[in-house]
Formats: structure tokens, sequence, C-alpha cells
């Protein structure tokens, strides 16, 4: 069950948000509030991507290393890193040390400029994938219709580490779906934001 539990200010929060102060601001200002910013969009699904079989707590306390890694995530940059870019990323404390994923996120990159070329943005293709409705499920689920074909395209488009479960986090933290328990105090701010929220459209003409 996803259950809630008094913060520091006793109001009722998603309990796993509790267990740090990390966690807190996070849940807080940013997990679920809908982003079109595609800097951050590509962030997090990378680190989503580093996350897979580690806590993302720890990916969390690194986060501001592995911006500074990879250039802000900004995917033009990220695009044009070499083999020996690659080589010193693998010497860098600071970041997760792992060659595929490091490897991967330099793929991305180029597969990110190639959607940017397609929909104008990587923020237009994303939110098509957003659901036309996402009742409230206790616990939620790990996988969902809308990130098994959203990571089946992302695939189909060379993309790695982005499998669905990888891809439902993304998707839940990016404010695609709103999956704050439902006496959580942050859950009614996000439904608003999301109902502010403007998806961007595909600036590309199709003909």
């Amino acid at each position: 069950m996803h259950h809630t539990g008094p913060g520091p200010d006793d109001k009722l929060r998603c309990s796993w948000c509790l267990v740090s102060a990390e966690y807190l601001a996070y849940h807080d200002q940013e997990w679920g509030f809908p982003v079109d910013d595609d800097r951050r969009l590509f962030e997090k699904i990378n680190l989503e991507g580093f996350q897979a079989g580690l806590s993302w707590r720890t990916i969390l306390a690194k986060r501001e290393n592995f911006r500074q890694a990879f250039q802000q995530f900004d995917f033009n940059k990220v695009a044009r890193f070499t083999e020996k870019k690659v080589e010193r990323l693998l010497q860098d404390k600071g970041i997760v040390r792992h060659r595929g994923k490091i490897e991967a996120v330099i793929n991305n990159a180029r597969c990110a400029g190639e959607l940017v070329k397609e929909y104008g943005s990587l923020a237009a293709y994303i939110w098509q994938f957003e659901p036309t409705s996402t009742p409230l499920v206790m616990p939620p689920p790990a996988t969902t219709p809308e990130s098994i074909a959203l990571s089946r395209d992302l695939k189909k488009r060379g993309w790695k580490f982005v499998g669905p479960t990888t891809v439902y986090a993304f998707m839940q933290a990016m404010g695609l779906v709103n999956d704050h328990a439902e006496n959580c105090v942050t859950r009614k701010q996000v439904a608003r934001a999301r109902r502010q929220f403007q998806p961007p459209q595909s600036t590309v003409p199709t003909s």
C-alpha cells in the first residue's frame, strides 16, 4: 500500500519521502509537477536509467555531479562526447561509473536530437504519451500501457536503458501522471499544476 505519514510540519505526505530531507524537498517541489523543459526531461529519463539497480536516493545525492559531468544535460553538447570523454567520466567518482549507462546517455543525446528535428521539441514528443485518464490506483503500478508504448517507441528509435518500468518512473516524476497518495498534501498542488499546464504541441509542419 502507498502509505502517507506526517512530515516535519505534521501535514501528510507520501511515506517514501519521509526518509531524508533531500527526498522531502524533491517530493514537495518536483515529483509529479508537469515539466515541458527539454533539458530536464532528458536529464530525468537518463538519471532513471542510471538508477536501475540502485536507489533514487543515491542518484539524487549525486545529481549535481551528473549535471556537471553531462553539460547540464544539454543533449546537443552530450551528443558530441567522444570515447576519450567516456574514459574521463569513468574516472569521475561523483557519478555512477557504469560504462554502459554513460554510453547510453551519449547515444540517447543523439536520438533526442533526431526527435527534436521531427517534433520541434522533446517535450512535444513525450507529452503525446500522457494518459487520457489516470484513475488513482494504490499502490501505483510499475508500468502502464502508456509507459509500455513510450518505452517501445523510444527503443525503436534507438534509445537505451528505457524499459517500461524506468519510463513509468520518469512519467510519474515529470507530471504525466499524478501518483501522490490520495491524502498527501502535495497531491492537490500537483493536480492544480496539471490543470493549468498546456502540453506542448509539435511545432514541425506535417507536410
